[in-house]
């Protein structure tokens, strides 16, 4: 949640469940937006403005402990318009 003005802005983010979550860093390494970072031996999204939303952090994740609320779909189309 932010706030812009004197609006309250929710802001979806990608959630990681601590009880999964084994510290590896895969995440980390691949988050192009600098978003996911480690506290600790965990992992966190300190900002969700810089999150980019490309999902890698949860496709490398070997213990499904990070879900994003989107899922990007990417459909491959036969013929020319």
């Amino acid at each position: 949640m932010s706030t812009d003005g004197d609006r309250i802005v929710m802001v979806e983010m990608p959630g990681i469940d601590p009880e999964k979550c084994n510290g590896c860093g895969l995440c980390v390494d691949v988050c192009r937006c600098h978003a996911v970072v480690m506290v600790g031996n965990r992992v966190t999204i300190i900002n969700t403005k810089l999150c980019g939303w490309c999902a890698l952090c949860e496709m490398v994740c070997p213990t499904d402990a990070i879900r994003c609320a989107y899922e990007i779909v990417v459909e491959e189309r036969s013929g020319k318009k």
